[in-house]
């Protein structure tokens, strides 16, 4: 395991702090399925969007963000697998679309397992959608 502790600078010479955002792939939600209720009005775009925007804001604000989108669980392990090898992260977020949506509870616990395997010192943090992924992140980092 790369053990690399990745922390980029800013432009004004500070250390970026580190964050993976653990997701479902929104192109392959259907969000009119009743386990989606929750989350009305939602589309893929708007996850994205979403999803970019927080990026953007978190890079803005000093966080160097990667987002890691998986599928309901058939690579998700290895996806996330992979990124975490690749460097150490200060703190890993795993999404509500993953977290609260009762059909992908096994997929949910797998990824936590996951985590804990490959970043045990990472912080873990969780959003309710995701416009709240910087206060999550902001909690604990």
């Amino acid at each position: 395991m790369n053990t690399e502790v990745h922390k980029s600078q800013s432009s004004n010479g500070t250390t970026r702090r580190s964050a993976l955002i653990i997701g479902l792939d929104p192109e392959l939600i259907d969000f009119s399925d009743p386990n989606y209720a929750g989350f009305p009005g939602m589309t893929a775009a708007k996850v994205l969007a979403g999803l970019t925007a927080a990026e953007e804001g978190l890079k803005d604000l000093g966080y160097d963000a990667l987002h890691c989108l998986t599928d309901f669980g058939e690579t998700a392990e290895a996806v996330v697998t992979a990124q975490l090898q690749r460097r150490q992260f200060d703190c890993i977020l795993i999404g509500a679309g993953v977290r609260v949506i009762p059909s992908n509870f096994i997929l949910f616990e797998k990824l936590i397992n996951v985590v804990h395997a490959h970043a045990p010192r990472s912080k873990i943090c969780f959003n309710t959608k995701p416009s709240d992924t910087l206060e999550a992140l902001q909690r604990w980092i």
